[in-house]
C-alpha cells in the first residue's frame, strides 16, 4: 500500500483548522507540521514559526498556504525554492500581478501551484459541468449568479480590516462565484460593473453588480451583496458547510439553446416537443453523488503530489479568476466598460 504524502498547513486561523481536519478524513495525506507563529498545539504534531524553520527540520510532499492573501507570493515562492507542490487558499493573490507572479515561477521550475477553489471539488459543479460539456443544454447564452446574504455586524467588529477598502463582498466573496461560472461558461473577455458604498458607512463596498461578456459569445449577469437578507448564495443553497443554514434554493442559471440548469438543486428544464414558449416545459433532477469538496481537493492534492493527476485548479487558473475581480473592481469604479486581455497565456508560454 502507497504511504500517504505528508502535508503541512501554513496557518492555522479558520481556514486553515478546515485543511487540518479534511487532512484526517483524506486516506491518502497526513498532517506532518503545522506552521503557526501563535504557538498553538495541535495534539501531536509538531507546530513551527515559520516556513524555513520547519523546511529545515520537517521533511514533507506538500503545502497548504492559508495564510493572508498578502503572504501568499513569499510562501509559495518559498515551497516553490524548496521543490515542494503548494495549494494555495483563494484567492492567489492580492493581486494579478501578484498572482502572475507566482504562476510564472510555477510555470518556469515545473512545481505544481494549486489554487483553493474547492466549490469545482463539489460533485454537485463536476456533474453540472460535465452536463454542460456533453451537450445536454445545447450551446451555453446566458448565466446569472446571485451572492446575497447578511454578515452581522460582530462579523467586521471581531476583524475590522474586513471594513477597509479593497475587503468588501467582491474580493472576499464573489471570487468564488467568479471561478465557478468561469469553469461553467468558459473565459470572460470584457465587463462592465456598477458599485454601491456600504449602508453600514465602511470604506467598501456593500453591493456590486457586473455583466461579464465570454470568449464563446455568452453573456452572464452576476450581484454580490454582504447587507441584503436572502436565501440566494451558494452558502445557504449548496449544504456544503454545515454552519450556514440550508435552504432549498438555487444560487447559478445557466442558460442554453436546447435547455437551462438551475444550480445547485441541478434542475434540467426542457420543452416537450419543439422549443417554444407555447410548449409545456418540465424539469428533470440531474443525480449526482455527494462529498464533501475540502476532502476531495486534498485527495486531489495528494494525486498531483505523487504524479498521478495534473492540478484542477492550477495558479494559472487562479490568475484569470483574480483578472476579471480586478475588471469588475476598475470598470465600476471608472464606469467604462474594461477588456480582459490574455496576457495570463502570453506571459506564462514565453517561460513555459
Amino acid at each position: 500500500m502507497t504511504n500517504p504524502v505528508k502535508l503541512a498547513v501554513v496557518g492555522a486561523g479558520l481556514v486553515g483548522r478546515r485543511h487540518i481536519a479534511a487532512i484526517t478524513h483524506a486516506p491518502d495525506a497526513v498532517l506532518a507540521a503545522v506552521v503557526e507563529p501563535s504557538g498553538a498545539r495541535f495534539d501531536d504534531v509538531p507546530v513551527f514559526p515559520d516556513l524555513p524553520t520547519m523546511f529545515e527540520a520537517q521533511q514533507v510532499d506538500g503545502v497548504i498556504l492559508s495564510t493572508p492573501t498578502n503572504l501568499h507570493v513569499d510562501g509559495a515562492l518559498q515551497c516553490i525554492a524548496q521543490g515542494i507542490s503548494v495549494l494555495i487558499e483563494k484567492p492567489l493573490a492580492a493581486t494579478a500581478a501578484q498572482a502572475a507572479e507566482i504562476a510564472i515561477a510555477s510555470a518556469a521550475s515545473g512545481i505544481p501551484v494549486l489554487v483553493g477553489h474547492h466549490r469545482r471539488h463539489n460533485p454537485i459543479i463536476q456533474k453540472a459541468v460535465a452536463l454542460i460539456q456533453s451537450g445536454g443544454i445545447g450551446e451555453v447564452r446566458v448565466a446569472h449568479s446571485t451572492c446575497w446574504f447578511y454578515k452581522p455586524d460582530d462579523y467586521f467588529d471581531n476583524a475590522p480590516w474586513r471594513k477597509q477598502h479593497g475587503a468588501g463582498p467582491i474580493s472576499v466573496n464573489l471570487v468564488h462565484d467568479i471561478d465557478l461560472i468561469r469553469y461553467l461558461c468558459g473565459e470572460v473577455v470584457s465587463v462592465q460593473a456598477q458599485t454601491a458604498p456600504s449602508r453600514r458607512g465602511f470604506e467598501n463596498e456593500d453591493l456590486a453588480a457586473a455583466v461579464l461578456r465570454f470568449g464563446n459569445g455568452a453573456i452572464c449577469t452576476l450581484s454580490v451583496s454582504d447587507s441584503v437578507v436572502a436565501p440566494w448564495s451558494w452558502e445557504m443553497t449548496s449544504g456544503e458547510y454545515p454552519i450556514y443554514p440550508v435552504t432549498d434554493q438555487s444560487c447559478y442559471l445557466i442558460g442554453g439553446s436546447e435547455g437551462s440548469l438551475s444550480i445547485p438543486d441541478m434542475r434540467l428544464w426542457r420543452h416537450d416537443g419543439d422549443r417554444s414558449w407555447w410548449n409545456a416545459i418540465s424539469a428533470t433532477i440531474a443525480p449526482r453523488n455527494s462529498a464533501d469538496p475540502l476532502i476531495n481537493q486534498i485527495t486531489h492534492f495528494a494525486q498531483v503530489i505523487r504524479g498521478n493527476a495534473a492540478p484542477l485548479v492550477t495558479a494559472q487558473e487562479g490568475l484569470r479568476t483574480m483578472q476579471v475581480v480586478e475588471a469588475i473592481q476598475t470598470a465600476a469604479q471608472s464606469q467604462k466598460l474594461v477588456q480582459i486581455t490574455a496576457y495570463s497565456d502570453d506571459v506564462l508560454a514565453a517561460v513555459g
